[in-house]
């Protein structure tokens, strides 16, 4: 639905909404279900929009060999579960498939594909929200843009000479691309472990490094270990600094293939290299590693750059925020993003924005 209203003062046809909910992913569902929960009309009152071709969030872009078994801490959207899945497929295709019902079922009307580009200050104390569907004037915004279109590639001496190739984690295409390579995996994640843990039997050899020593944690995940995780990246976010996500702090969970994974030799980690040479990669004490692939499993930054405009970024470099609301402009939140980054977060999050922005835009509508 683009039935766009009266030409603004720049030209273009501009729609009145209520919010804005810019990205389908796990965060922007989360908002756009407690929105209609609290007696918000989809394309009426409020609009998702969506850049990527295809419900499924990030999920719809990861490699065929991350099954829905392999996944960690999927957690339902709320209102419907996820139940029956095969834990053979692709997550890509379970999760997606997923996403889409719960999108039918709902009626979120997820607008896609439209690219938003940018968000800043419009008339009469709404935000203009230009897209490449039109512009939108909106009295709040909930941002659930996630952070897998903006891979972070670390910069080292000697990269442009590498004759190898090098991709990241965001264009993994599985193990069997690698048969017969030699590999060296960066990052200290639980996407590098699990790369190096499916191509080790395809490759001719595998190194690990890693920046910091790797961190593996025993023992189940208590709710009271994820609260305390949590807490600390949401102080990040609180005092206006980058977050880390919420994974980085809690560790990889010590499981039987990790340990397995280990004790052959496929997590051996060693410390992060110095410069990368023509041939491979080197340290300044003289140790040399030769390779045909550098993969970058170093993680992704937020996808934040469309709301420049609006200078929300503290001296820290990050958004500051309180709870979901941004410090600098209590009519934008931001879900998915710090410590609302994991799923059970992200819904989370989703509920709290809407919270406060039906009391911005002056209904006291208990959200459900």
């Amino acid at each position: 639905m683009n039935d766009f209203g009266a030409q603004d003062v720049d030209g273009f046809e501009a729609r009145d909404v209520d919010v804005v909910v810019i990205g389908a992913g796990q965060a922007g569902l989360s908002g756009a279900y407690h929105l209609r929960r609290a007696g918000l009309e989809p394309d009426r009152d409020f609009v998702v929009l969506d850049h990527a071709p295809r419900p499924g969030g990030a999920w719809q872009f990861r490699w065929p060999s991350l099954t829905y078994g392999k996944v960690h801490g999927m957690h339902a959207l709320p209102g419907m579960e996820l139940t029956g899945a095969d834990p053979a497929r692709p997550s890509s295709e379970v999760i997606g498939e997923y996403f889409a019902d719960y999108e039918d079922t709902f009626g979120l009307r997820v607008h896609r594909p439209v690219e938003v580009s940018a968000v800043r200050e419009g008339e009469g104390g709404r935000l203009r929200v230009e897209t490449s569907e039109g512009v939108y004037a909106t009295r709040a915004l909930i941002n659930a843009t996630g952070t897998w279109d903006r891979p972070f590639w670390p910069r080292y001496p000697g990269q442009e000479t590498f004759r190898g190739r090098q991709l990241h984690t965001a264009n993994y295409p599985g193990p069997e691309e690698f048969a017969g390579q030699r590999v060296v995996v960066v990052g200290g994640g639980a996407s590098g472990t699990q790369h190096l843990m499916e191509i080790a039997p395809y490759a001719a050899a595998t190194t690990w490094v890693t920046r910091r020593p790797p961190v593996f944690r025993e023992g189940p995940f208590t709710e009271e270990w994820g609260r305390a995780a949590v807490a600390m990246v949401e102080e990040r976010v609180r005092q206006g600094l980058p977050p880390r996500s919420v994974v980085s702090v809690t560790g990889l969970p010590l499981n039987d293939a990790i340990r397995a994974a280990r004790a052959s030799g496929v997590l051996d980690r060693r410390p992060m290299f110095d410069r990368i040479t023509p041939d491979g990669v080197a340290w300044d004490d003289g140790r040399v590693v030769a390779a045909d692939v550098i993969l970058w499993a170093t993680g992704f930054r937020p996808v934040i750059d469309h709301l420049a405009p609006l200078r929300l970024r503290a001296p820290g470099g990050g958004i500051q925020l309180e709870g979901t609301r941004a410090v600098k402009d209590p009519r934008v939140h931001l879900v998915g993003y710090g410590p609302s980054a994991s799923t059970i977060g992200a819904n989370r999050a989703g509920r709290a924005a809407v919270r406060e922005i039906k009391a911005l835009l002056g209904a006291a509508v208990e959200v459900a």
